[in-house]
């Protein structure tokens, strides 16, 4: 009686006490409702039992974007550290390392095919509690990374003159290059490595750890530049060292912590076959996007002169260099959201992860714009002293400003196909249209006579296209299915 008294009745935890008026006392309706249970644990293809994952919030969301985008923003400087570095050496090292540009996308195309698909799957293993499949993934996925490197470092190491050759590029700017490429391609295990890592850390929800590799990557990478360069007389070579050594702390210490819990695994299994069917589309469509962007250099902005290219440097470094890792970050935090929901067989949690993030990623395409059309001059004008420059360059940003929402849209879109494995939809929906940009940006240019103008704007009506599209195949949830 004192149990009772205390309100100890019995139910078991987690379900709902009747009330008074449930049972029919006192004017109550006498009907007993169904108790009302927590979520069931699930249970692991290894017979386990997992926790259920909580409804998706936007507080995860954004937890896992911040990290996400600064550690992109990261990546990004290492860009930007090696031609400020290549700048204190002299002119034909500036112009080699950035005439190297395309041939690294195309390197780190070549990882992506790898690395692209360890997010969706092992997202699929986590929220599954697979940890076997997991470890598999994981064994896998370093074991194709070496493959990738062992592919770049056989041809930059044995091609890098033939392939500065194939720049256009002449004299000690040619030699420059070609030293650059070697040592980036023979040393560059860790570059193989590192996007592996950081789409391991991402399916688990981890982008905190992926962002402090990156920033501690980035510090080192500043710090080595001018001793390797200057110090040790390594010239260009030393700029190529630091940013191979710079990345080699954070590839241990990553390692370190993605084997820790459970370790790796390699079996004679199809693993890393599974993985590749997902990483190849987005691999090729990486690789696409940069033979695009150089044939529309070669065929309708270079025409226009020196002016159009500096502003096209300065619009696509300086301002979509910071707006995209923004859009980037959402798209991963979501694609890591929905891979684990559908591995834990909750496919409405993920579907609801593109709703909660649909509005946050239009505020932030709508301020991107935003910045775009009324900061255009202030944010260009740092990186040139040539007025005409500084005006094609505001031009670019505010024509580009309108498309900004769109890019945030297809960067949603993107999130969610690839988070579910739906790889091929992505390539699909964006290398066609992307190669659209090289006839129409010189059709535009050249023949109908719009100019810079021309070129931007086919820019923006293939990145409505793609928006549309990929939108509206993330709308119609099919992807949700994806077997991978």
């Amino acid at each position: 009686m004192a149990k009772e008294r205390r309100g100890f009745t019995g139910v078991p935890p987690g379900w709902r006490r009747w009330s008074r008026s449930d049972r029919g006392e006192k004017g109550g309706t006498g009907r007993v409702p169904p108790p009302v249970c927590p979520p069931s644990p699930r249970v692991s293809p290894r017979g386990l039992s997992v926790p259920p994952l909580a409804p998706v919030r936007t507080r995860e969301l954004l937890a896992l974007a911040f990290p996400a985008a600064a550690s992109a923003l990261l990546n990004n400087a290492f860009r930007v550290i090696d031609q400020l570095a290549a700048g204190s050496v002299s002119t034909p090292a500036q112009a080699a390392i950035g005439s190297c540009t395309f041939v690294l996308i195309a390197a780190y195309a070549l990882h992506l095919f790898v690395a692209g698909g360890v997010g969706p799957l092992a997202a699929r293993a986590v929220g599954a509690g697979d940890r076997e499949l997991a470890r598999k993934v994981l064994g896998n996925a370093l074991l194709g990374s070496v493959g990738t490197w062992a592919v770049v470092a056989v041809v930059l190491g044995g091609g890098a003159s033939a392939i500065a050759a194939l720049l256009g590029l002449t004299g000690d700017t040619a030699v420059q290059a070609a030293t650059f490429l070697q040592v980036i391609g023979v040393l560059g295990l860790p570059l193989a490595v590192a996007p592996t890592l950081d789409a391991w850390f991402v399916a688990h929800g981890q982008t905190g750890r992926m962002m402090v590799l990156q920033l501690s990557a980035a510090v080192l990478n500043a710090a080595l530049n001018p001793w390797f360069i200057h110090h040790l007389g390594l010239g260009v070579a030393g700029a190529a060292l630091a940013t191979v050594v710079a990345r080699v702390p954070a590839t241990a210490v990553g390692l370190w912590l993605a084997l820790r819990p459970h370790g790796a695994a390699l079996g004679r299994d199809h693993t890393l076959r599974r993985i590749t069917h997902i990483g190849g589309p987005i691999s090729v469509n990486t690789l696409a996007y940069a033979v695009v962007y150089f044939f529309v250099l070669r065929t309708a902005v270079s025409p226009l002169g020196p002016v159009v290219n500096a502003a096209l440097g300065i619009g696509f470094s300086a301002l979509e260099g910071v707006s995209y890792p923004c859009f980037l970050g959402l798209s991963l935090a979501v694609s890591s959201v929905v891979g684990r929901r559908l591995g834990a067989g909750q496919p409405e949690e993920a579907r609801r992860a593109a709703r909660v993030a649909l509005p946050v990623m239009t505020a932030i395409g709508v301020g991107a714009g935003l910045i775009f059309w009324f900061g255009a001059r202030v944010l260009c004008a740092p990186f040139t002293h040539d007025p005409a420059v500084l005006d094609a360059a505001v031009g670019y940003a505010r024509a580009l400003a309108w498309s900004q929402p769109a890019v945030a849209w297809e960067a949603l879109a993107e999130g969610v196909l690839l988070g579910a494995g739906a790889s091929r939809a992505v390539f699909w929906f964006s290398a066609p249209l992307n190669a659209l940009r090289v006839p129409g940006a010189w059709l535009a240019a050249g023949p109908l006579g719009f100019g810079a103008a021309g070129v931007w704007w086919t820019v923006n009506l293939t990145s409505f296209l793609k928006a549309g599209l990929k939108g509206a195949m993330a709308a119609r949830g099919a992807w949700d299915r994806t077997r991978i």
